[in-house]
């Protein structure tokens, strides 16, 4: 409510008149309900619904149902063609847009002993994927009743070239510096909803041009002769970690991995998460490529090695730490390493102390 309430603020005159052509505010899932009572806005976009933060917002359904009791006939819902919850919110506005990516070269699917599906919002069968795009977002269909993606989204993109950075929607190509399926969902729902406000392709592509993403979670460092190459997660929604290994997997030369999974104090309760990890596919890191598995953290690291060997790794190739801050024994391996390409993943936690013991390292060289 304060967030909003400033934002209105400094853009309004001392009458109280606001003084801008458009508001745009990204509002918590939790604050929206609230939020909505007395700032009841015609447009409503929707990213997905889907597992985060579980100690404060429990199941995604929980959330769906505040959405739910939330909207009304007068909003206008933009929301994601390929994701079953939130797209079903459609039942409950006035207009619903579309958006959708078509399948491209980063399309895949899913038949490990641990892949999970959702229940039909609708009437509780079992959703059917014929291809993911990204975690749980693909072309679906209800194992029951009739709810699926539809096959003519309003916004559609099309020809996604991910090393030229390029993508087509309604016959225009658009340059990016960001491109990834996460990305590109959200540059189709921005398409979505400038469409709608007769905002013309040039002014988009100039939107897109200037996007710069303040906060990079990928960093890279030269530490005792090794490219160590940092991804920070979230680590409170299982798409991160998976969005992370999936950028170790495409990596397709030698290399080693350091996971540190730590405990969650963000704020009351703090917790340790372990099911998310079979929420994603391990399967995608565990070759031959890989050299060592290294597991760290107090809390969970034991657990990070069963997820490796469920997934099929080497026992040999695992080592397991059950310290949290004590990096020189954490990376004491590094050195009898053949590779000298090494990533680490972490949540947040960590990142600062890694940071600069792996600065100081460098520096002592």
């Amino acid at each position: 409510m304060s967030g909003v309430a400033t934002t209105l603020i400094k853009n309004s005159s001392m009458l109280g008149k606001f003084n801008k052509e458009f508001l745009v505010l990204e509002i918590d899932e939790r604050s929206l309900r609230n939020i909505f009572k007395v700032l009841p806005a015609k447009n409503l976009c929707i990213t997905n619904l889907q597992k985060d933060q579980v100690q404060r917002n429990g199941d995604p359904d929980f959330i769906y149902q505040m959405f739910k009791n939330a909207v009304n006939k007068d909003v206008t819902l933009f929301v994601n063609n390929e994701e079953p919850r939130s797209r079903s919110l459609e039942d409950y506005v006035g207009k619903t847009v579309y958006y959708s990516l078509e399948k491209n070269s980063k399309t895949f699917t899913k038949d490990d002993f641990y892949s999970v599906t959702m229940p039909c919002p609708k009437c509780n069968h079992k959703i059917e994927y014929e291809y993911y795009n990204i975690e749980n977002i693909g072309k679906f269909k209800c194992s029951n009743c009739d709810y699926k993606s539809t096959d003519e989204p309003d916004v559609l993109i099309t020809d996604i070239d991910f090393d030229n950075h390029t993508f087509k929607c309604d016959d225009n190509k658009y340059e990016v510096s960001y491109i990834n399926p996460f990305y590109i969902y959200n540059y189709a729902l921005t398409i979505a909803i400038c469409k709608k406000f007769d905002i013309k392709f040039e002014d988009i592509q100039k939107g897109f041009s200037t996007f710069v993403n303040p906060a990079n979670r990928r960093e890279t460092y030269k530490y005792h002769g090794k490219t160590i190459r940092y991804l920070r997660i979230k680590q409170e929604n299982p798409e991160t970690l998976q969005n992370a290994l999936d950028t170790v997997a495409r990596d397709k030369t030698k290399k080693a991995l350091w996971m540190g999974l730590y405990e969650i104090k963000d704020f009351p309760p703090a917790y340790t998460n372990t099911f998310y990890f079979f929420d994603c596919d391990f399967k995608k890191v565990v070759n031959d490529t890989v050299e060592k598995y290294v597991c760290f953290s107090k809390t969970v690291s034991y657990d990070t090695a069963n997820r490796m060997l469920y997934a099929g790794a080497d026992k040999d190739k695992i080592s397991i730490y059950d310290v949290e801050d004590d990096f020189d024994k954490i990376f004491e391996e590094l050195d009898k390493l053949e590779t000298d390409n090494i990533y680490i993943i972490t949540g947040m936690k960590p990142y600062k102390k890694i940071k600069l013991f792996l600065e100081k390292g460098d520096n002592n060289e």
